[in-house]
């Protein structure tokens, strides 16, 4: 099971847009889709009633969640994904890492335009129509291999050169191990010695972070990382280190020191959620109390 699985914020458009991305990545497919109930909504949410609450879908074997909501939150390239093609194990990586930016970049904005880099042979970042950014990137055969899609953490704005601290609490809160670590040389300036790219495991799931200079924008709940956990204890703990922000505590979300969002739930959510008055008992909570479903 994979345990942290990033969602995503979408204005209505959860399901338009899995579909889209399940039609262009390879190896992908639409897994499952939860709607919001028929009755008892709470005002805010009364024009979803029937419509999909979350999709989940999955990219390459790489679980994601598309959220169904409102405008109130877009993703932005604070949290963007790297997407690896490996020429190791596809012959034709080039070809279909082509073939995606061409999909991902219809009605939506280069970020770097796709070149050869010092770092691949052919790199290029894209934000796509609904504001999701991605990475695509052709591999190193000799290097260690990493997954298809890898989440990359951008501390840019009011955390600028904080990623080193985030990832080591990140690595103590969760466990896991560090990876690659590249920090900006000594003629970058202000910005030197800060972290250029970094990755990291945790809970057996590698993530990326980086320090962004003159970037203006910050994280939001347009991307977040829900985290599965196994028990209350577990979930207790986690929150009890992560939570920063009680302002942000709704349904199990909350945010870090560094403004980044998290969702901390049960490993057992979907049995819970089949009980009755489950979402009115979950939207009820800050953090999710395993015992209050009955």
């Amino acid at each position: 099971m994979q345990k942290i699985v990033p969602n995503l914020w979408f204005d209505h458009t959860a399901e338009e847009a899995a579909t889209f991305y399940a039609s262009v990545f390879p190896n992908a497919r639409i897994i499952d889709i939860h709607r919001y109930p028929d009755e008892g909504l709470p005002d805010f949410q009364k024009e979803f009633a029937g419509q999909p609450v979350t999709v989940e879908f999955e990219l390459g074997g790489y679980r994601l969640v598309g959220i169904n909501a409102g405008p109130e939150f877009r993703p932005n390239p604070s949290v963007s994904f790297f997407v690896n093609f490996d020429p190791s194990v596809d012959d034709q990586a080039r070809e279909h890492l082509d073939d995606l930016w061409t999909a991902l970049a219809a009605e939506g904005s280069v970020l770097m335009p796709l070149q050869e880099y010092p770092y691949s042979r052919r790199y290029g970042w894209v934000e796509d129509k609904w504001g999701v950014s991605w990475q695509l990137m052709l591999t190193n055969p000799e290097g260690e291999p990493r997954p298809f899609i890898v989440p990359s953490i951008m501390f840019g704005s009011t955390v600028q050169g904080r990623a080193k601290e985030a990832i080591d609490f990140y690595l103590g809160l969760f466990g896991g191990r560090p990876g690659t670590i590249a920090t900006y040389p000594a003629e970058a300036g202000p910005v030197a010695g800060q972290v250029m790219f970094a990755d990291f495991q945790l809970v057996g799931e590698w993530l990326a972070a980086m320090d962004a200079a003159d970037q203006d924008f910050t994280f939001t709940p347009g991307v977040s990382l829900l985290v599965y956990c196994h028990g209350q204890e577990e979930l207790d703990r986690w929150w009890g280190e992560l939570s920063a922000v009680p302002e942000a505590e709704q349904c199990g979300w909350c945010q870090d020191k560094f403004g980044l969002s998290w969702q901390l739930v049960p490993d057992n959510l979907d049995e819970l959620m089949a009980g009755p008055d489950a979402y009115a008992t979950l939207m009820s909570m800050g953090k999710i109390d395993i015992a209050a479903f009955g």
